[in-house]
């Protein structure tokens, strides 16, 4: 009796201490509005709608993930940057004699900031460069591949974001 008793304990307090939150985002409850403003191309190589693009993926990833309403000016929450980085470069070569790229990588980055304006969670506010890449193996010229390549990238980079700003593990 004193095992199982004893047994029954040790889990309770396991289970007390190692609560986690497989919820997704931990938004604070006083938290209705996130304001996102226009993340501007400032990449060396600009590509036309680039900037357009990855700000409606956050805004939707916000729309898709949360309770929080967006709002044009003066959310509680304010998602601001810009794309600084943008680059297609051999990762592989094909042969030694006459170099050829075997595979291509195209590398997407961008810098955020985040500001939480809730008193007393300032403190979760953060200004972080975020890097995902994309290999394109040899074969289909790489334009036609692009577009998709730059959506999964952006579905990366919101999901890293997101998971910045909202999760708490």
């Amino acid at each position: 009796m004193k095992i199982k008793l004893f047994g029954l304990l040790i889990i309770a307090a396991l289970s007390y201490s190692c609560s986690y939150k497989f919820s997704g985002a931990s938004i604070p409850p006083d938290m209705k509005t996130v304001t996102v403003r226009v993340f501007e191309n400032n990449a060396p190589l600009v590509v036309p709608g680039l900037s357009n693009q990855f700000t409606e993926a956050v805004k939707t990833k916000i729309r898709n993930q949360t309770r929080l309403s967006i709002v044009p000016t003066e959310g509680q929450a304010i998602f601001e940057g810009r794309i600084t980085g943008y680059e297609i470069k051999p990762t592989a070569l094909q042969s030694n004699s006459t170099p050829t790229a075997a595979a291509n990588r195209l590398t997407i980055t961008v810098s955020v900031k985040y500001t939480n304006t809730i008193k007393d969670h300032e403190k979760e506010s953060f200004e972080e460069s975020f890097t995902r890449y994309y290999d394109f193996l040899n074969g289909a010229p790489i334009q036609s591949l692009l577009p998709a390549a730059i959506e999964t990238i952006n579905k990366q980079l919101t999901d890293d974001v997101f998971n910045r700003a909202f999760a708490q593990w």
